[in-house]
């Protein structure tokens, strides 16, 4: 899942194939409407291109705008591309997928929100920042029978997830799991997640072991 990348470009990582893992389970349609917010490098629309799906892609960030319009370029495929703040750009529309592998990171400072490359993972003190937009935007934009495939850590509270979902008429599980070690932002919020009752408060674990659960929700509006 090789994708070139602008500086401060959300680098396709464990989630993204994750992710990837739970589309290719899917039936492949072609000419199905795909919608791959918050797509960063473009490596989840591509992939779902190469399927044969009409793919739409939108980004909060410009250089990920651009990263992904040439990664897509470079891929000879036709992806559209656009500038917006989650569904904004596409909410006169309707989708058989909808992708999502949002900011997820519980952050301790929210008073001005995350900035800069931070904004690819911070996500407010619960990491449901934009998990719980996604959640309540997302299903009107559902074709019947369409699906949503979104990933997030553990730490993020899937069973909320499954709640505001289900709670929004999709039937809804988690359809993937996968234990990853902290990376580098994790490590450096290890004292304040145990702080917050998220992770053990366990002072003799070895910090090497540590490791990060992530999970696959998918969402299916009822035909």
């Amino acid at each position: 899942m090789y994708a070139l990348l602008l500086p401060g470009v959300y680098a396709p990582q464990d989630d993204t194939a994750l992710l990837a893992e739970a589309l290719a389970d899917e039936p492949r349609t072609p000419g199905a409407q795909v919608l791959d917010v918050g797509t960063g490098s473009g490596a989840l629309a591509l992939v779902a291109a190469r399927r044969g799906a009409e793919v739409t892609a939108v980004d909060i960030s410009w250089r990920a705008v651009w990263t992904a319009r040439l990664n897509a370029r470079l891929s000879r495929l036709p992806v559209r591309i656009h500038h917006g703040n989650l569904f904004d750009p596409v909410r006169e529309r309707s989708f058989d997928l909808i992708l999502a592998n949002p900011p997820y990171v519980p952050a301790p400072d929210t008073r001005r929100g995350p900035r800069g490359k931070r904004r690819a993972w911070d996500a407010g003190h619960d990491g449901r920042l934009v998990l719980d937009r996604i959640c309540r935007d997302s299903p009107p934009l559902l074709r019947p029978g369409g699906v949503l495939l979104i990933v997030h850590s553990a730490l993020s509270g899937p069973g909320r997830t499954l709640d505001r979902l289900r709670t929004a008429g999709l039937k809804a599980s988690v359809v993937r799991r996968h234990w990853i070690a902290f990376g580098p932002v994790l490590r450096s919020r290890r004292d304040w997640l145990r702080e917050r009752g998220l992770l053990p408060a366990d002072e003799g674990a070895d910090e090497a072991d540590e490791k990060e659960e992530l999970v696959v929700v998918r969402g299916e509006r009822p035909l």
